[in-house]
């Protein structure tokens, strides 16, 4: 799994407890989920579609790094499956696992387009 993406863990980020809030690393693992696909399609217009079970492990705190990794699990006619870990980039200890994220192809009416991946590609941009 390849951690491309880093966060650092703010007072705004934090839940009533002074964790992390759920919500705000959701965000993060979409809009990674999201970037990712784009550059794997080469298209802006994707969608999120699915998301498994989203199982907390453990806790951040403020001050901690959190990093997030994603791998592609399969590619389908107009999709992508992914996994994400967000893990401490300090202690390596998982905070979030995800095993499916399928994210969509879309064409320019907003539907799912066939975008022709088999394999992971790097954007030659």
């Amino acid at each position: 799994m390849n951690f491309h993406t880093r966060k650092w863990v703010k007072p705004e980020d934090l839940n009533p407890n002074n964790n992390l809030f759920g919500g705000r690393l959701l965000q993060w693992i979409d809009e990674e989920a999201a970037l990712y696909t784009m550059i794997q399609f080469d298209n802006r217009k994707i969608a999120t579609k699915f998301m498994s079970e989203v199982n907390f492990v453990s806790s951040a705190v403020q001050g901690d790094i959190v990093e997030l990794g994603i791998q592609v699990e399969k590619f389908g006619k107009t999709s992508i499956t992914l996994s994400c870990i967000a893990r401490n980039k300090m202690t390596h200890k998982p905070i979030v696992t995800i095993e499916n994220i399928t994210m969509v192809n879309l064409g320019e009416d907003g539907r799912p387009k066939e975008h022709g991946r088999t394999e992971v590609t790097y954007s030659k941009r």
